[in-house]
């Protein structure tokens, strides 16, 4: 199988409001391969204090959980290493992500990381041909209840060949410290953005309103447009799409795209383009967003009216056709 790679560094969720004002202090930069922004309304605090307690949450968080830095905890233990006593940031994101990997049923599944580089899309690629007795050999170490936490904080894994990827919850989990650690100084109007994932307090100072944000469009072609806007205060919201990231294979044409399905290994298209999910914090969102992707429509509407506090817009292709579709408490 021959690949084309077909990225576009389109984000899914802008800001959609004006922030050029004495009221607000900004952050912007780059991290977890991505572009972040954090607004809050000014304190009386040194404003390169705020700087290096980002840049510390950015760094921590990269040791321990980003997959591509070779020595962080998480490769370490993809690697083999049993004696990695894993932080406190490992520890909240697993445990995390055990309830989101048994509340939806096991469509959020961060151990699917070795089907993900078979792909191509992860860190380490694999160079050969992924047809179905390559992902029946990976499958069996998928699944969250294939590893475990040990009281001493080490992660064991059932089958060597297990690969965590934390990548669909860790820019969520990051925007929620950077969130708390803001609140811990008394700010009560802010708004942190990671890659188009956003958690918002309060009011915009400038606007004396709720955080407005923008959704863009899923489909590819249609640029700096926006299919829906929507107003935030005191929650987070995450998108996911597979229209800015696929592979193509150059010799039959297939497309498959970056959300796979943990229960069949499958990479390919269907009707469903976006998800956009409002939860209380970002961790939450982001990954019910990934799961939903993957999920049919009918058994995703049902996880989420099972999951109170959480609510979501899916769009559709439908008859050649975009749909909306929003679950009973979206707005």
């Amino acid at each position: 199988m021959h690949y084309s790679i077909k990225a576009f560094s389109l984000f899914v969720i802008l800001i959609y409001s004006s922030c050029n004002s004495n009221k607000l202090e900004t952050h912007n930069g780059n991290a977890l391969g991505t572009f972040y922004s954090v607004k809050y309304e000014r304190l009386n605090i040194d404003r390169l204090k705020v700087q290096n307690a980002i840049d510390s949450i950015f760094f921590e968080i990269n040791n321990s959980l980003s997959t591509y830095i070779s020595n962080s905890d998480i490769s370490r233990i993809n690697n083999g290493d049993t004696l990695v006593k894993v932080d406190k940031h490992f520890r909240k994101v697993y445990v995390k992500s055990k309830e989101i990997w048994e509340a939806t049923n096991g469509y959020f599944d961060p151990t699917v990381g070795s089907i993900v580089n078979a792909y191509g899309f992860g860190p380490k690629k694999f160079n050969i041909k992924v047809d179905s007795s390559v992902i029946d050999s990976l499958m069996d170490g998928v699944g969250l209840d294939k590893i475990e936490m040990t009281t001493d904080n080490r992660i064991l894994k059932r089958y060597p060949h297990t690969y965590i990827d934390f990548n669909a919850i860790a820019k969520g989990y990051t925007v929620d410290c950077i969130y708390q650690y803001l609140v811990s100084l008394g700010s009560e109007n802010l708004l942190v953005e990671i890659g188009g994932e956003i958690r918002a307090k309060g009011i915009n100072p400038v606007s004396k309103e709720k955080w407005k944000i923008g959704i863009s469009f899923p489909q590819r072609e249609i640029k700096n447009k926006f299919i829906e806007t929507y107003k935030i205060s005191d929650h987070a919201i995450a998108t996911s799409g597979n229209y800015n990231k696929f592979l193509i294979d150059s010799l039959t044409g297939e497309k498959f795209v970056h959300s796979i399905n943990p229960k069949n290994g499958l990479a390919l298209n269907s009707n469903i383009l976006s998800v956009s999910v409002i939860a209380p914090s970002c961790i939450v969102a982001d990954a019910f967003a990934t799961a939903l992707m993957v999920m049919p429509l009918d058994i995703g509407r049902k996880v989420i009216d099972q999951n109170i506090n959480i609510e979501a817009s899916w769009f559709i292709s439908e008859d050649k056709e975009l749909v909306q579709i929003k679950s009973s408490g979206w707005k």
